[in-house]
């Protein structure tokens, strides 16, 4: 067996955190990947600025709310790559467009070195990020780029990582 190089113990998979069951599959393919390249897990989870309201309270409510529900889902998703992986994940929370704010954090942030994205299986295609990323933001990506089909399983994903 051939021993790893330092470039690949310095692997950050990065896995955009979204309510979508994809990125499930995606988040597990890139706990393997890393598990078996002595690599680690980054997690990224947006949060939408928040949309101007009458009355500012209420907008700070709703922006800490969205932000606890950020940090709790966060940390269910960190036990799990912590389980899978056995490696404590980086974590980023940015509020912004998903979009800019993506690009933005793979050019600030030099360790991350792959994205990971699932792909959507249903009918309005593989996802707008997805879409985004492969489209005419191709040739801007500084990384690769591994979109994990949505409807692998657990073990079709154990296999091939």
């Amino acid at each position: 067996m051939a021993k790893s190089s330092s470039h690949e113990k310095d692997r950050v998979f990065l896995v955009v955190v979204d309510d979508n069951p994809e990125m499930r599959t995606a988040l597990r393919f890139a706990c393997m990947r890393a598990k078996n390249t002595g690599g680690r897990v980054a997690l990224l989870r947006f949060l939408e600025p928040a949309a101007p309201q009458h009355w500012v309270g209420v907008g700070e409510i709703m922006r800490e709310e969205a932000r606890d529900l950020a940090e709790q889902l966060i940390s269910d998703l960190s036990t799990l790559v912590i389980d899978i992986s056995g490696q404590i994940p980086a974590v980023y929370l940015r509020e912004g467009r998903v979009r800019e704010e993506l690009i933005k954090l793979i050019s600030e942030e030099p360790s991350i070195s792959i994205l990971v994205l699932g792909a959507g299986t249903g009918s309005k295609g593989p996802g707008p990020l997805i879409s985004y990323i492969t489209g005419r933001e191709a040739s801007n990506m500084k990384i690769p780029v591994t979109i994990v089909p949505g409807n692998l399983s657990d073990s079709e994903i154990d296999a091939i990582t």
